[in-house]
């Protein structure tokens, strides 16, 4: 995987996306050059117009990454794929359509970027009918041995075996430390050399996955691993970039402590980050008023109650603040406050509240909360007092999460749905802490553009 801004990308979903800019690219020049053919006009040097060209291909591409174009599925399956990258190219339509009307001379002609819409799908699902088996083979996985072959060694093993995986285990090695929980593991005492080991399979990283350090670590052979160029991992940071998320059951506090991330240089990040919610949740604002405006009127003709409500919420630092939300359950829903988790086909919800709550509108009064400072567009969901206390003693580090500001939309929306369980709780709390841990402007905006997948697809929405 490449790092790029503390976030893990994969080699394989990297080069895709650099193929497909260079299509997209060559999608619009082809448009050009068959407009002008169509017209008679002499076709000039794609010099001239390379502005154009780069606006279609930057647009095109920043709606494939926002539907999810290179998501797991999407890259094992190309028929997943072909549908997503319509539906891409339709919603970079609609991006270089606005940006057409706000810089006229940085847009392809409406019928050139129309040709290009018409031909950037074909390009693409071709591309990937052609690089499937390179992105699914060997040649952009890494070879791991692993250190261990207890239960914690296991969860490697299941790890490497899902679809799109991007490591190959190629050996384990019994420490030692505890019952082993893996096949064909080698005893560390039938091995003479470690790094001799290693360099005949060929692995380029070493996992520690032992259940006891004492006495059990090799630390000679680790530091000749080291400077010999081979990549040494803690569990629990492997996993959080296998995965994207905080492992907690392998994570402790000195892992939190001294492993990278966390860091003091968000100043200006926070400074940037609190300029754009001010803008773009007053704009927001000021759009959504009518669709706000006609949504009340709808919640009152069907049920008995207000159209909003306000509830208690636990944001920054773990202090309360009041949410705004458009009501989509009975005035009823809660017997005396009691908070009461939401469940799939929760038969309080109301007709108009279960389909604002498919499109996601009844959030948008959150937009004030974001617009006075106590919400982010990107963040933590804010959970319930009531909740809040139980599940941080029955979580750990649940209390961490609160270390940064809650957000309309964030991480664990994202990538896990909609939860209503202690199970549910505890997996989003690891893709919450995540955030925390190796929050970027970056992976602000890779959250925002992911958004659009959520919305189009809104799977979990309850």
């Amino acid at each position: 995987m490449i790092r790029l801004f503390k976030h893990y990308v994969p080699h394989a979903v990297l080069l895709l996306g650099m193929v497909d800019v260079v299509l997209l690219f060559c999608a619009a020049e082809a448009s050009w050059v068959l407009r002008a053919w169509q017209i008679g006009m002499a076709v000039t040097p794609v010099t001239h117009r390379l502005g154009p060209l780069l606006t279609f291909a930057v647009a095109v591409e920043t709606a494939l990454i926002a539907v999810g174009v290179y998501g797991l599925d999407a890259l094992h399956s190309v028929r997943f794929a072909a549908v997503r990258l319509i539906v891409g190219v339709a919603v970079g339509m609609i991006i270089v359509s606005v940006l057409s009307f706000l810089f006229p001379g940085l847009t392809l002609w409406r019928s050139n970027a129309l040709y290009a819409a018409l031909i950037a799908p074909t390009a693409l699902t071709v591309a990937r009918l052609m690089l499937g088996r390179l992105l699914g083979s060997e040649t952009f996985k890494r070879r791991l041995l692993v250190l261990g072959a207890g239960p914690r060694a296991a969860r490697i093993k299941a790890l490497g075996d899902r679809p799109g995986a991007g490591f190959i285990v190629c050996g384990f090695i019994g420490m030692n430390d505890g019952p082993d929980a893996v096949r064909g593991a080698i005893n560390r005492d039938a091995i003479e050399s470690l790094a001799d080991h290693v360099v005949n399979l060929k692995a380029s990283e070493v996992v520690l996955a032992l259940q006891e350090r004492r006495n059990a670590l090799p630390l000679k052979d680790l530091l000749r691993l080291k400077t010999t160029g081979v990549h040494v991992s803690e569990l629990s940071t492997f996993l959080e970039r296998e995965t994207g998320r905080v492992d907690l059951a392998t994570a402790s506090h000195s892992w939190l402590i001294f492993s990278d991330g966390f860091a003091s240089g968000r100043f200006l990040s926070s400074i940037a980050k609190r300029q754009f919610d001010i803008l773009v949740s007053l704009v927001m604002l000021i759009v959504s008023a009518p669709l706000i405006l006609l949504t009340a009127i709808a919640i009152r003709l069907e049920s008995k109650g207000p159209a909003f409500y306000r509830q208690k919420r636990v944001g920054l630092f773990g202090e309360e603040f009041d949410v705004i939300k458009l009501r989509s359950m009975r005035q009823d829903a809660e017997v005396a406050g009691q908070a009461v988790w939401a469940q799939e086909n929760d038969p309080r919800v109301t007709r108009v509240g279960r389909f604002i709550r498919m499109v996601r509108i009844d959030e948008l009064p959150q937009l004030w909360v974001v617009l006075k400072g106590k919400m982010s567009f990107v963040g933590p969901r804010p959970e319930r007092l009531q909740f809040v206390t139980s599940l941080a003693e029955q979580l750990p580090f649940y209390d961490e999460r609160h270390m940064v500001k809650p957000g309309i939309t964030g991480w664990a929306q994202i990538n896990y749905p909609y939860g209503a369980s202690l199970e549910d709780a505890h997996n989003k709390l690891e893709y919450d802490l995540y955030y925390a841990k190796n929050y970027t402007p970056f992976l602000d905006l890779l959250i925002l553009l992911q958004t659009v997948r959520v919305l189009i697809w809104p799977s979990g929405a309850r």
